[in-house]
């Protein structure tokens, strides 16, 4: 048996549907997937299996024009990602086309392009009509010597399987580089971290999220087989720390039965979920909370 395996860079602008592609692909939930632009902050990777083929993703965060730190801390991990890879697919979504930022993607594949296949994946194919999605195929075409060109909806399924067959063909020959039961290489208490947060950017709107961050602060097995999980919410002032918690609480305490049920179905065991609140004015500026993410804080600098 030749098996394969290879690094998949999934790149595009936010809310392009990286995440649901993802865990399409994996068949379970390792990226957070929200309605909110720029949720997932680190290289999640997850791992699919297509015949002999391991496919191991690389889930970048969306590629967009940055203005704070941790902006662009997270598009340096968006292209970094791209240029590790095996292999590249750009996400484009259907309905809204060529954007000026999928312009910049355009260009910034010519850095990356050379040696590595690219395909071009046109999602949500749903929302538009079939000749508007044959001049768009096109038109990217036309701009970019794209491998190959997939129609599809991460969301509801369609055209994922080819895509999967295709990318299993092109990774490079060679041994598998995870268990076979291995679906993400994030440890743990980063997964359980991540889906607090999903929770509280659904919960919380406008500007809050991008204000917040999750820290899984102990992890703590217990002899029932049950686990019990602090996590600290670290907030940027007093005000934010008031919306968090709720009127009586009511937040906080809907956001941890929300995020520990779905940790509990994630894992398929008991799960004891502790949250605090801390305000950390300065928490975009301190490394530690990069690293925590899995992004460079060095790459944060203007």
């Amino acid at each position: 048996m030749t098996t394969r395996a290879g690094f998949i860079a999934l790149i595009g602008e936010p809310n392009a549907g990286k995440s649901t592609l993802l865990n399409r692909m994996v068949g379970a939930k390792v990226s957070i997937v929200t309605h909110k632009v720029q949720t997932t902050r680190a290289r999640i990777r997850g791992v699919a299996m297509e015949g002999d083929a391991q496919l191991v993703f690389v889930d970048t965060p969306g590629l967009f024009k940055p203005r704070r730190r941790l902006d662009r801390a997270m598009v340096a991990a968006a292209w970094g990602g791209a240029a590790d890879a095996d292999v590249v697919v750009l996400m484009v979504e259907a309905h809204r086309g060529i954007t000026e930022g999928v312009e910049r993607i355009l260009e910034g594949l010519e850095e990356i392009g050379q040696g590595r296949k690219i395909a071009l994946a046109i999602n949500k194919i749903d929302r538009v009509q079939s000749e508007v999605l044959l001049a768009l195929t096109s038109d990217l075409n036309a701009r970019y010597p794209f491998s190959e060109t997939f129609m599809i909806s991460a969301e509801k399924g369609h055209g994922v399987g080819d895509l999967r067959t295709w990318l299993a063909g092109e990774v490079p020959e060679g041994p598998w580089l995870y268990p076979e039961d291995q679906i993400a290489d994030l440890p743990m208490r980063m997964i359980a971290a991540e889906m607090t947060r999903e929770k509280l950017t659904l919960r919380l709107h406008q500007e809050l999220p991008y204000q917040l961050t999750v820290e899984t602060e102990n992890w703590e097995e217990r002899k029932d087989g049950s686990a019990k999980v602090d996590q600290i919410i670290y907030v940027m002032r007093d005000g934010h720390k008031g919306i968090v918690l709720g009127k009586k609480g009511e937040t906080i305490k809907a956001v941890s039965q929300a995020a520990r049920a779905e940790l509990e179905e994630f894992l398929d065991r008991k799960i004891h979920l502790f949250l605090q609140v801390k305000v950390r004015p300065n928490w975009l500026e301190e490394s530690e909370r990069y690293s925590e993410m899995g992004l460079d804080f060095k790459d944060g600098n203007a």
